[in-house]
């Protein structure tokens, strides 16, 4: 049993509900036939059930695919020995009402005495997805950072011998007698303008940014002008803005170019209708790769198109992945190394009918 409940009689009463809802970890109380009888404040948050709802329900009647776990809870009971698990997903079923996102926990089932007499389960769920969070953050971080690298390099090995093309292009437009000739030539000089105007794409910016006080909602507004002048007729663009959400240092146009990246991706991904949220939301406590912040600007932009095509998803953010024929695949490389410079990172997660991309930003002013 963790510490924050160490301090617990063995039997534990309903009328501890005080105690219990001022913890963190999510505490879920079982009768011998494994039936609700007590939710703290965490675990309904946590599983995204009122106790309202699950009281006097059948643990496995609220969540689908359970089974495991209710196997470790009758053979805790059996035993009367505690035993733990590691990253198990919890789904709730479809019959409740708008059933929220799964659920990945860690658990441990302690048997305990009941206040009436007879075997009760104690059931503490600590959230497991915010250290796959994390994981995946510090993963994405260093990747960024070796893709970084390999395009630098990749950059001064093309752009020399494109100069040195385009140099020769130009001295045989000179000479050709038929200025109809000439034509061919222009070719050659754009397609390697072309080509070191994508090499500068990957680089990406060089300068420092020039932070300064700044409205995340006026960055979003802008943005939302934009992208609801460049959406086809049958997309519609909404806002959902958390007026809580307090001003931040920003280099506001590449923030701007960031998430203007993604939601063009998303009107992309649309293909001509359906609908897009540009969102904010504040949130507290929460970790960018190996660093706590108090505070974090999360700009989401969701749509409800067909979602990351699934061999996509782990290589999306490195440059020249696209899913699209006529796509560049730099859109989102960039906006994630923009925003890497402003100490923040960008997430997303996708199933058919919804995708959401969050560009999480610290707001707390630098030393």
């Amino acid at each position: 049993m963790s510490a924050e409940l160490s301090s617990l009689p063995p039997a534990v009463r309903l009328s501890d509900g005080g105690l219990l809802d001022a913890l963190t970890t999510g505490i879920v109380l079982l009768d011998a036939q494994l039936c609700v009888r007590y939710a703290n404040v965490a675990a309904q948050d946590l599983l995204g059930v009122s106790l309202r709802q699950a009281r006097g329900l059948p643990f496995k009647e609220l969540f689908a695919g359970a089974q495991p776990l209710l196997e470790l809870m009758r053979r805790a009971l059996e035993d009367n020995q505690s035993c733990a698990g590691h990253e198990f997903t919890l789904i709730p079923v479809a019959a409740l009402p708008a059933p929220p996102a799964p659920a990945v926990v860690d658990f441990t089932v302690t048997p305990v005495d009941g206040e009436l007499g007879g075997r009760q389960l104690l059931l503490e769920l600590i959230d497991a997805r915010a250290r796959r969070r994390i994981a995946r953050e510090s993963e994405l971080r260093s990747r960024v950072d070796g893709n970084r690298l390999m395009v630098r390099q990749l950059a001064h090995e093309i752009k020399n011998p494109l100069g040195g093309v385009r140099g020769a292009a130009q001295l045989l437009e000179r000479e050709l007698p038929d200025p109809n000739l000439r034509e061919y030539t222009a070719v050659i000089i754009n397609e390697a303008d072309r080509l070191c105007g994508l090499v500068d794409a990957m680089l990406g910016p060089t300068a420092p940014p020039r932070t300064r006080l700044l409205s995340v909602h006026e960055i979003c507004e802008h943005v939302y002008q934009l992208l609801r002048h460049e959406a086809p007729v049958g997309v519609s663009i909404e806002r959902d803005y958390d007026p809580s959400l307090p001003d931040g240092r920003f280099d506001r146009n590449e923030i701007i170019q960031a998430l203007l990246n993604i939601g063009r991706n998303g009107l992309q991904a649309l293909s001509g209708s359906g609908r897009l949220i540009l969102r904010t939301r504040a949130l507290t406590n929460l970790n960018i790769g190996a660093q706590r912040h108090r505070l974090v600007a999360s700009l989401q932009v969701e749509d409800d198109g067909p979602g990351v095509p699934e061999e996509l998803q782990q290589t999306l953010f490195m440059p020249l992945v696209t899913s699209r024929p006529e796509g560049s695949g730099l859109g989102l490389s960039v906006a994630q190394e923009m925003v890497a410079r402003h100490r923040g990172v960008i997430e997303f997660e996708s199933r058919p009918g919804c995708t959401r991309f969050s560009i999480l930003l610290p707001l707390e002013e630098e030393a």
